[in-house]
């Protein structure tokens, strides 16, 4: 009772933040991108707080325990390719959308190839409601497992209110309201990431304990063989192309006020990312000596951690930022697709006329009914978060990272190579994780995804020419 006090005292907090920044949505571009109406600071903390969900806290900090600092090549990988996508995409992205007018990827897409078939909208709603139903699952999945382990309720019972509030949130606020929570929330689990280990280190006999941990566990270069720099390459570029191809962050880029204060976002951005993927990798390396019996899921050694060290109160405010993270996440997804479904799906095929009051209710129930996709998969309780998010995120790279690249800075791309890039890049993704268990190691699913989508959006754009290839804006 007292930790649901905690968290009901921080989603107070929560609220009124969001009634503070509450305004009345009018149209689908104030829903979907707040009117390109954000600041540096706001754009930089939703494309990263959006990005770092309960994986952050239970995902990341599982495959440290487990295996050491070699492990820590997925954030070392993430960072750089972030960085490069502030670098390389966001200047672009924000400046050629607004001059299309474009409010989605897949329309950023159809409006640079010229393409009125509608097969770009239609692929990509098919790619992101598979895969955005898997990434929201594995959100509800860290929600399942925090309210059995705070509050003694079923993990059915968790998920479902878990889903209730995330729908809740995005119903309500829209883009702009969003993009303050995750402003208020992103600073907040920035706080206790950090704090948490501070506090622990202590506890586990200090840095000489530490030192003692490190010396046991896999070092970052074990050794330069062959297949060791393989496995780091698999690692790093497995899960950082992907920045290259999630729409919820990507949109975070087109809703900028300014296109020029990308490089002061990127600042803000990119110092939150390195701090909290660093406090997160002692988080993992604490946990070793913590633990020296091991724990069942190494996925709740920072829940587990933290419910030992500290009062029910504290506990339960802290374990807020677990929360935080995952309505961050959920909600920036949840707004991605309900935009693909409406803009892209229905008023393309169905209600090209649309007003904007229609299109608003469509995205609405577009939220639900992927929100109950989600809920089905979540019911099955999967194994680890760690590769549901995997899953989807290789998924999603695969499919719109390349495509985007050739549109931003290929000149001879055409319909037929985007067509075939995307479809290739997921389904590769999707089946991959029946190829792995036949390889000599185990290599991420984005990493061949990837190179075969890029491969095929150039091979087939070079081989069938078409007077519809990429139109020149910039």
């Amino acid at each position: 009772m007292i930790q649901l006090l905690a968290i009901g005292f921080y989603f107070l907090l929560a609220l009124g933040v969001g009634l503070l920044s509450y305004r009345k949505q009018t149209s689908s571009a104030d829903f979907l991108i707040g009117n390109r109406s954000l600041n540096y600071w706001l754009t930089a903390l939703a494309a990263h707080a959006s990005d770092m969900s309960n994986w952050l806290f239970m995902g990341y900090p599982a495959i440290i325990f487990i295996g050491g600092l070699f492990n820590t090549w997925v954030a070392i990988g993430l960072t750089l390719c972030m960085l490069l996508n502030w670098q390389w995409i966001a200047p672009k992205l924000r400046v050629l959308t607004e001059k299309s007018g474009d409010l989605t990827l897949s329309g950023f897409f159809e409006s640079k190839l010229g393409d009125r078939s509608g097969l770009i909208r239609l692929f990509s709603a098919g790619i992101c409601l598979l895969f955005y139903s898997i990434y929201i699952a594995a959100g509800l999945v860290g929600l399942g497992h925090l309210a059995e382990s705070l509050f003694g309720i079923s993990y059915q019972l968790g998920i479902l209110f878990g889903i209730v509030i995330v729908i809740t949130y995005v119903l309500i606020g829209g883009y702009v309201t969003l993009a303050w929570l995750d402003l208020f929330q992103g600073l907040f689990l920035l706080g206790v990431i950090i704090t948490i280990p501070i506090i622990l280190l202590p506890k586990v006999g200090g840095l000489t304990a530490m030192q003692s941990t490190l010396s046991n566990t896999p070092s970052l270069l074990p050794s330069f063989k062959g297949l060791t720099l393989f496995q780091i390459l698999s690692m790093s570029l497995g899960w950082g192309l992907g920045y290259f191809g999630q729409p919820h962050i990507l949109t975070k880029f087109m809703g900028i006020r300014e296109a020029d204060k990308i490089k002061q976002s990127k600042r803000v951005g990119m110092s939150w990312m390195v701090l909290s993927l660093a406090a997160a990798t002692f988080v993992g390396l604490i946990a070793i000596p913590f633990f020296t019996n091991g724990i069942e899921n190494p996925e709740m050694i920072f829940i587990e951690m933290v419910k030992q060290t500290f009062s029910p109160f504290i506990t339960g405010f802290i374990l807020c930022a677990i929360i935080a993270a995952i309505i961050n996440v959920m909600s920036s997804q949840m707004l991605v697709i309900s935009s693909i479904l409406s803009e892209d799906f229905y008023k393309k095929f169905f209600h090209i006329h649309a007003s904007e009051k229609r299109l608003l209710l469509i995205s609405r129930l577009a939220i639900i009914g992927v929100s109950l996709i989600a809920l089905g998969i979540a019911s099955m309780r999967p194994a680890s978060i760690f590769h549901l998010v995997l899953y989807a995120w290789s998924g999603l790279g695969a499919a719109f990272g390349p495509l985007l690249l050739y549109t931003l800075y290929g000149k001879k791309l055409t319909r037929m190579g985007a067509w075939i890039g995307m479809l290739s890049g997921g389904i590769t993704s999707a089946f991959w994780p029946m190829i792995n268990p036949y390889l000599p190691t185990s290599v991420e699913p984005l990493l061949p995804a990837f190179i075969i989508s890029f491969g095929l959006n150039w091979g087939f754009s070079q081989l069938i020419s078409s007077k519809t290839s990429v139109q020149e804006w910039a």
